[in-house]
């Protein structure tokens, strides 16, 4: 017999059953009282705890009415359609469907610019709803909202 060969003769070890009196004296490894040293113990889930902080009332609910616009800044707007502006069209219009497509939104979502930046080219802005100094920046560079 040499090192290498030996193994292990049983698999997993039981673990020792604690509070039965025996070898660990009266208490067993649990200290003196309280709730950790009682049989049975169990200490409540965190959940319940939040679920019991909710108001028990009938129909009540803490959502906003509306989903709150996605913030765009005019900097990023003008950036991102730039290269429509160098294809050769005069004033750029923007509408939700154009940012989708340049990559600002993802989908139908509601959009609100702001001020952010500035605008070196003509841009209309449709249907999307513009911050008062965006707007002054817009019809600076010759566009319109």
């Amino acid at each position: 017999m040499q090192l290498h060969s030996i193994k292990k003769i049983s698999g997993k070890k039981k673990p020792v059953r604690i509070a039965r009196g025996g070898k660990r004296g009266s208490y067993s490894g649990r200290g003196v009282k309280g709730q950790k040293s009682r049989a049975g113990r169990r200490i409540r889930p965190a959940v319940r705890d939040l679920i019991m902080r909710l108001p028990k009332r009938r129909g009540f609910s803490n959502k906003p009415s509306s989903e709150k616009p996605y913030a765009v800044s005019i900097g990023v707007v003008a950036r991102k359609c730039f290269p429509l502006y160098e294809r050769g069209k005069d004033i750029v219009i923007v509408t939700s469907e154009t940012l989708a497509q340049v990559g600002i939104i993802d989908g139908n979502r509601k959009v609100k610019i702001l001020s952010g930046g500035d605008v070196k080219f003509p841009i209309e802005v449709r249907g999307i709803p513009v911050s008062k100094s965006a707007k002054e920046k817009i019809e600076k560079a010759g566009g319109k909202v």
